[in-house]
């Protein structure tokens, strides 16, 4: 029983052909489609290209059994169609002829968002600092009016907790190795948590990076895939976009900072946070390959993910950023 349990998303999209996919799109949206059903990237999820009769395009998505609640995928929907309200430039799901936004395929959720093309940068002009700074601040002005039903909090104590408990508690840590570890994220998340004291939290994005962010000459950034929607502090929607460390990105934080708080007021306090957040990042993503291997060994993770190199080279980066962390300077400029 336990292994049809862990394996059970590993055959819950068989059934999803393209006759089946389409079928779905047009029963959902009360719609005709062609017969276009392109599979597109995706992690965990299964993500398709279809289009209506007249070549407009659509998306439908699948989301995987078991990684959200219905509540969940609700909280994401909510916040999408707030955004999408407020003109702030989002891609938020369509409504289906039932009046709502999500769908049902067996033990399989869906739904169906408009075909939206642009191109990511990795590398932003000062004007598209201020303009990405600008857009999180709409974003979390707007995260701030309510808290969702059922998403995560991201605390060194709750969240990460949960997930070095989670590592710990499965057999992928080579044996001589799972004390070191333990040792190593107790005292990380011993250190960090301190530093989250009186931090304001918020609906956030929560994966904000570069490919999350799409541009459309002649319009503007959109801001995509909001599936790992938290609860957590407003610096945790912008550090991955920065090009290196906090002391070595000081331009690009006051000119995000600047556009930012023409909505929304920032705490510069929480900058402190950065640097623990890129330790918590390192652990959610071990839990996250974990996961994948446990739940169905199909899901693309590290290559080399498992073997006794990876949880060394691992233990060496959150050793690294630790050390990082305890000897941050108490003073950069005038942000802290």
């Amino acid at each position: 029983m336990k292994e049809k349990t862990a394996n059970a998303g590993k055959h819950a999209f068989h059934g999803l052909t393209p006759d089946v996919i389409i079928t779905l799109a047009e029963k959902a949206l009360g719609v005709r489609c062609t017969n276009l059903c392109r599979p597109l990237n995706s992690y965990i999820n299964r993500v398709y290209e279809l289009e209506y009769e007249d070549r407009t395009g659509l998306v439908i998505k699948f989301y995987r059994p078991g990684r959200w609640s219905k509540n969940g995928l609700l909280d994401e929907h909510t916040f999408l169609l707030e955004l999408q309200a407020r003109e702030i430039p989002v891609i938020a799901p369509l409504q289906m002829a039932d009046g709502g936004t999500v769908g049902q395929y067996g033990r399989i959720m869906f739904a169906c968002f408009a075909k939206c093309g642009g191109r990511s940068y990795d590398e932003y002009s000062e004007d598209q600092w201020l303009e990405l700074g600008r857009l999180i601040g709409r974003v979390h002005a707007v995260g701030a009016m309510h808290l969702p039903q059922d998403r995560i909090t991201m605390a060194p104590g709750g969240s990460t907790r949960s997930q070095v408990d989670t590592l710990l508690a499965g057999n992928l840590i080579p044996a001589d190795l799972r004390q070191e570890f333990q040792r190593l994220t107790d005292s990380l998340i011993k250190e960090i948590t301190p530093l989250f004291d009186h931090t304001r939290m918020i609906r956030i994005h929560g994966d904000c990076h570069f490919s999350n962010l799409i541009y459309l000459p002649g319009k503007s950034f959109y801001i995509i895939d909001f599936d790992d929607m938290a609860v957590g502090p407003p610096v945790q929607d912008f550090w991955m976009l920065l090009p290196g460390l906090m002391q070595d990105s000081l331009l690009e934080i006051d000119l995000f900072l600047e556009g930012y708080e023409t909505f929304m007021d920032f705490d510069r306090q929480s900058l402190r946070l950065i640097e623990p957040l890129r330790a918590m990042r390192y652990i959610h993503y071990i839990a996250w390959c974990a996961h994948q291997v446990s739940e169905d060994g199909e899901s693309r993770v590290a290559p080399n993910f498992g073997t006794r190199e990876y949880w060394q080279q691992e233990m060496g980066d959150l050793a690294d950023q630790l050390e990082r962390i305890k000897n941050a300077p108490r003073q950069i400029g005038n942000m802290l």
